[in-house]
């Protein structure tokens, strides 16, 4: 092998006429007869190599035997390109290097798709040889704005006072939402170390140990039902500040994503964000994580729909419309394909379906079409008039109960902004959800549950609820979201020993398993812990909205599928009985 003196993005006009040595892998192969044309390729770009028949022919017999993927060391002369095969595509596009010596260091077997188009294979067979998608151009591109990413956390987040401070990935498995990942103990047989959901307990032991400042890009984990945009393991950048109230966390969070989106993809995001409640967020756009790069509020309809004819609305907790502007293009057969996006996507989790959507158009004056008829003349004029509506308005309703009908009309929102074409990939939309209720109740077990972990602070003035009405109960949570993701998600924590206990108790954690499962946190907590919050972004999240993908998958160097299996290295696998043996642990 050939020391490389470039790499293959590097060579340019300034350097006609250097010997050179390049190494990388074979991308193309041209063969014009008495000359070869070979694409060299590694992470920094591509050269244009040239071998000659004339000139070296046993250079140019060993040139003829390449085949794409093969690893190749080469020597060769800085050359410009005749004109009319200048490449203006590509950094190298002026030069080429003519070829003198070469080692195939590697040759490579044929490929089970095409390095060169990542969308030639379907996706099981790209995670099964991953390391080969990993040399895609997206992929290569992806890892790079990780990386680049990561140096601006740690940048920006030391520049601040930050401490990194690394936390154990063996601990005590603790109930704190999902399952845990059990890892069994040889030496304590018939114990059980936990792998981290989160660095969560860590992170307020060390503000009752005084770093004021800490943060970690972390790996957690997580033994949960997996969708598109989950793994059983993921990577955080953790977040934890004492005496702080939610402003100084906010301040924290914002100058930390504006840097990171104006250092790596050059996005100016423009901080404070906007703020919404939770209560807001669910009735405007029926979810908690909105989209706001397109204006489609839902709106209440109950008022027009209980004095219409309309059976359908007769008993529904709650109606919601939506008004489309210009909606002259939706046919009939649109429509119906929107109804039964509704009936599917509210069918979802055992709820039941909707029935589907009722639409009115407005032109030449009036509401006519869909389920118009049931309306009387004056209840028209009354939506005209409070919708100001024009021309071509489009409006589709639905009603149910308020748990189906919100979330269902916020999917159908955005199901309605990607078909219009109004989610603007430049374009970029933060917003902090705040006012989450602490608790919810939990029907199947008659028990109050938390909303986020069992550590979040309620609101100073409604702590005296916790006892009369814990619904009412708001917390000191907040979600950031961008773009209809939630990127980041934290709370002020409780620093009160008497109040985690009461948070407890609510929850049906008894005094003794609160001791015997959080005791060591309960202890601390009495020892001088100082008010202290923070904050966890969802760092795979967070890259995958930087590089333009819907897909978590893509910007995870080696991920799992959405049934936790890695392809690659068939992994969950079976073990040896003699290992279970030495772990004391019997199959079932």
């Amino acid at each position: 092998m050939y020391k490389r003196t470039h790499t293959c993005g590097e060579l340019r006009l300034s350097d006609l006429g250097a010997n050179v040595a390049l190494n990388g892998w074979v991308s193309t192969t041209r063969d014009h007869g008495g000359l070869i044309f070979v694409d060299i390729r590694d992470r920094y770009g591509i050269t244009q190599l040239t071998f000659n028949e004339e000139t070296h022919p046993d250079i140019f017999k060993i040139a003829r035997k390449l085949s794409m993927e093969d690893v190749i060391s080469t020597q060769g002369e800085v050359r410009t390109r005749k004109k009319g095969a200048i490449n203006v595509a590509i950094s190298t596009g002026e030069i080429e290097v003519e070829v003198v010596e070469m080692e195939i260091l590697n040759e490579a077997k044929p490929l089970p798709f095409l390095v060169s188009d990542r969308n030639s294979a379907a996706e099981e067979l790209r995670l099964k040889y991953r390391y080969l998608e990993l040399r895609t151009k997206d992929l290569q591109r992806f890892m790079s704005i990780r990386h680049k990413a990561s140096q601006s956390v740690r940048n920006y987040l030391s520049s601040q006072n930050f401490m990194e401070i690394e936390t154990p990935f063996l601990m005590k498995s603790t109930p704190e939402g999902a399952r845990d990942y059990l890892v069994p103990s040889r030496i304590h047989k018939g114990r059980f170390y936990a792998l981290p959901q989160s660095p969560q307990q860590y992170k307020q032991l060390l503000m009752i140990a005084g770093f004021d400042r800490y943060f970690q890009i972390v790996k957690c984990f997580r033994d949960e039902d997996l969708r598109a945009n989950r793994q059983p393991e993921f990577t955080q950048i953790d977040i934890e500040m004492s005496f702080v109230d939610e402003t100084d966390v906010f301040a924290a969070s914002e100058g930390l994503v504006t840097q990171v989106f104006k250092e790596v993809i050059d996005v100016n995001l423009g901080a404070p964000f906007p703020t919404l409640s939770y209560e807001d967020a669910l009735e405007t756009y029926g979810t908690d994580s909105p989209d706001l790069r397109f204006d489609l509020p839902l709106i209440d309809f109950s008022v027009y729909a209980r004095e219409s004819d309309f059976r359908a609305f007769e008993s529904a907790e709650c109606i919601k419309a939506l008004v489309i502007e210009k909606g002259e293009g939706y046919s009939r057969k649109v429509i119906d394909q929107l109804s039964e996006f509704v009936k599917e996507y509210s069918a979802q989790e055992g709820k039941k379906a909707l029935e589907g959507l009722g639409w009115m158009r407005y032109k030449d004056g009036d509401l006519t079409g869909g389920i118009s008829k049931f309306f009387s003349q004056n209840v028209r004029q009354q939506i005209i008039e409070e919708f100001r509506l024009v021309d071509g308005c489009l409006i589709l309703t639905t009603g149910g109960m308020t748990n189906t009908v919100l979330p269902t009309m916020g999917a159908l929102r955005v199901e309605i902004a990607k078909g219009e074409g109004w989610l603007d990939s430049k374009s970029y939309k933060p917003l902090w959800i705040v006012d989450f209720p602490l608790l919810e109740w939990e029907e199947k077990d008659e028990i109050w549950t938390f909303l986020h972990h069992p550590f979040t602070a309620p609101r100073q003035e409604d702590v005296m609820l916790l006892e009369t009405n814990p619904g009412e109960v708001k917390s000191r949570a907040y979600d950031l979201v961008i773009n209809g993701y939630e990127v980041a998600g934290g709370s002020i924590r409780i620093h009160d020993p008497d109040v985690q206990m009461k948070i407890f108790n609510l929850i049906g954690i008894a005094e003794a398993e609160a001791k015997e499962k959080f005791g060591f946190l309960l202890e601390a907590l009495t020892y001088g812990a100082p008010p202290h919050g923070g904050i966890a972004f969802g760092y795979d999240r967070l890259v995958m909205i930087l590089v333009g993908t819907h897909q978590i998958r893509d910007v995870i160097a080696f991920p799992k599928t959405t049934s936790a299996l890695s392809l690659m290295d068939g992994s969950p696998s079976e073990v040896s009985k003699d290992q279970l043996d030495e772990l004391g642990i019997r199959l079932k």
